[in-house]
């Protein structure tokens, strides 16, 4: 996942010169442009002083673009227009990471201040007549293309965002995506804030891996306690033995931010409709798809229909094989429950795939995992990733890396990667600023929430966690690749949003291969690497549910669009989903949940998270260049990194894939890989 602010350009992600100078009017000193991040570890004020200076400079650029005398030019127009995004792209971006991450709560609430002010000029400068009227005034016939295609989508942009409408128009849609700015942080704050648990026995953990039973220790009255974070909750689902204690998280677990998100999620999608009305459509599904690969909700809605009626068969079939292994336990079962479902996955790749995912645990201690996928990419690409122990950061657990392409630094990156209190959740990129060549690096930030990071405790992972690494890693490298344009407007990872998931699910192949796997995944006891035949029975075992992932993604997709495709009056989000599970899915509804309440996609993706199976059919359409069984061979990753990702957002994306496969992308490789069996 790359964390996404909210649009005001359509296309605009809202994602220091070279020596320092000091802002007077914040009475603040500014560190060079390509110092670290969190130099000078500024307390909130001094934070708040500084991204509120880049507001003003980007204030300043928009007056010096405005007041250049004709002719219109690259130089007095577009440089002072790009400079202004590259000030916005730093305040807003590094507002986004303090608000999700900082340990004090003054600086989270500076930030989500921070960012609504930068969200907010953004908009007022989406609905400047005069910005748009200069930018269109300029002549591009005989620039390079990249500049053409930026000038051309922020022109398209512009209009997306209702530039050309009137002067009370204009006035309302900026108060109405002021609104939706606030109203989406309050939903993922709700989200951040929610630290529910439940209470167990020691009995009740038994299947749980020993590591786990050793992390969690009785309190005096004998009870332990449970969080709802990833490294408590997705072993639970997936080993414990006792029904009872499954479904208790169960319910905790999608029930987090309820009852709040409930009436957060309504304004939310209340006002993005009101929104969407003012801009000229029918529904926001129809706005916020109008810059993307689709280009229209009917696009993503037949796509996942197609989608639907591919993963049938599969779904079917392995649906009876989990109800098989539950009427093991329960002679007398009808149906499997989703508190059940990755406990009885885990009893079918036991029993019919030979294959038990606790042998792969130890193989997969949290710190080699991490070197491991540093290696891998490393090697991939042909760079050299540097640790900065001395990195001013916001958390003694972060760790700063640079990274080194052809003896010269290239960019930098933080790694956040356990849980804590008041931390986002899940697991994201965020961006911290966008490279520009000759002038700044690009720098940006995991944020994850893996097993480890305790003294003593090795901290094993999943499989899964290993993958969701190397996903987000790979999110990271684009930023990185993409970093050293000519235009911040086009740098970095700006391609369209249906197409960002791609890079990232493509390079998951890699955490299947037994060759790579076998560079960093040792016994953390005994330092014997993982055996080739278990990886094998690992991929045919992790292959078993894709019908039914397939068809859980498309539950999140079809709900995410039908809360967003239409006036939301009258129509709850209770039945959205509920309806959708039932539709999509063979296991029964839970009566009582509210998961849209934590899915916080409906925020950053919004009508949109169809994009992450879309991008999934280009991912494994880019995977078929490679050779699965060389997979370390760097010749066809220079290839792609140079085609795909360095170009940033400088081509369409469907372009960038053309350039690499030399065709248009297909559903080919991607309905294979569903049929497959073995991995």
């Amino acid at each position: 996942m790359i964390r996404l602010r909210p649009l005001t350009l359509a296309g605009l992600l809202l994602a220091m010169t070279l020596a320092p100078h000091v802002s007077a009017a914040a009475n603040v000193t500014m560190p060079p442009d390509e110092a670290p991040f969190w130099t000078g570890s500024p307390d909130s004020a001094v934070f708040e002083a500084r991204l509120r200076k880049r507001l003003e400079l980007a204030k300043a650029s928009i007056s010096k673009m405005l007041g250049a005398k004709a002719p219109r030019t690259i130089e007095n127009t577009l440089v002072p227009y790009d400079e202004a995004l590259r000030q916005l792209d730093m305040a807003g971006s590094q507002a986004s990471l303090a608000e999700n991450v900082m340990p004090d709560a003054a600086t989270r609430n500076a930030a989500e201040k921070l960012s609504q002010d930068v969200a907010a000029y953004c908009t007022e400068l989406s609905l400047n007549r005069k910005v748009y009227d200069a930018l269109a005034a300029l002549d591009v016939s005989k620039t390079d293309a990249a500049t053409t295609f930026y000038v051309t989508r922020t022109l398209r942009d512009f209009r997306l965002a209702g530039v050309d409408k009137d002067d009370a128009t204009r006035a309302k849609i900026k108060t109405v995506s002021d609104e939706v700015v606030a109203v989406g942080q309050e939903f993922s704050r709700n989200i951040r804030e929610d630290k529910s648990t439940i209470t167990c026995t020691a009995d009740e953990l038994a299947g749980l891996p020993e590591d786990y039973i050793t992390r969690h220790k009785p309190g005096a009255d004998g009870k332990i306690t449970l969080s709802i974070e990833y490294p408590d909750a997705v072993p639970l689902f997936s080993y414990a033995k006792s029904e009872d204690v499954r479904k208790r998280m169960y319910m905790v677990y999608n029930n987090r931010a309820f009852p709040k998100n409930i009436e957060t999620l309504d304004r939310l999608r209340a006002k993005r409709h009101e929104l969407a009305v003012l801009l000229g459509f029918t529904n926001w599904a129809d706005c916020i798809t109008a810059d993307k690969m689709t280009g229209k909700a009917a696009v993503a809605r037949d796509f996942i229909d197609r989608v639907v009626t591919a993963s049938q068969d599969r779904q079917v079939r392995e649906y009876q094989q989990l109800l098989t292994a539950r009427k093991k336990d329960a002679p007398g079962a009808t149906a499997v429950n989703f508190w059940e479902v990755n406990y009885y996955k885990e009893q079918v790749r036991k029993a019919e795939y030979d294959f038990d995912a606790q042998q792969v645990r130890p193989y997969l201690p949290f710190d080699r995992v991490q070197a491991g996928i540093l290696a891998t990419a490393a090697t991939l690409f042909n760079v050299e990733f540097r640790r900065v122990p001395d990195a001013p950061v916001w958390h003694p657990s972060v760790e700063c890396y640079e990274l080194w392409d052809g003896g010269k630094l290239a960019g930098r990156f933080y790694l956040d990667m356990h849980p804590r209190p008041n931390k986002f959740n899940h697991a994201a990129q965020f961006d911290i600023r966008t490279g520009l060549a000759g002038r700044q690096i690009p720098e940006a930030a995991l944020i994850c929430n893996f097993p480890g990071g305790v003294a003593g405790d090795p901290g094993l992972c999943e499989i899964s966690d290993a993958t969701t690494y190397f996903h987000e890693f790979g999110h990271l490298l684009h930023t990185m690749f993409a970093g050293h344009g000519k235009w911040v407007g086009i740098g970095g990872i700006r391609t369209e949003q249906d197409f960002v998931e791609a890079p990232s699910q493509m390079l998951e192949e890699w955490m299947k291969s037994p060759e790579v796997l076998a560079t960093f995944a040792k016994h953390h006891q005994t330092n014997e690497p993982i055996p080739a035949e278990l990886v094998k029975r690992m991929n045919r075992a992790n292959a078993f549910s894709k019908g039914l992932d397939v068809r859980r993604q498309m539950v999140f997709a079809g709900s995410s669009l039908a809360c967003y495709d239409k006036d939301p009056k009258g129509v709850d989000s209770d039945g959205i989903f509920s309806g959708f599970i039932k539709k999509y899915q063979p296991f029964p509804f839970v009566e009582g949940t509210h998961f849209q309440c934590a899915f916080g996609h409906l925020n950053g993706y919004s009508a949109v998270y169809y994009t992450y199976m879309w991008s999934l059919v280009i991912a494994k359409d880019l995977f078929s260049k490679f050779d699965a069984t060389q997979m370390m061979t760097p010749g066809v990753a220079k290839e792609y990194r140079m085609k795909v990702l360095a170009p940033g957002g400088s081509k369409p994306a469907a372009e960038l894939v053309s350039d690499f496969l030399g065709r248009p992308f297909n559903e080919t490789a991607w309905k294979k890989w569903l049929d497959r069996e073995d991995q």
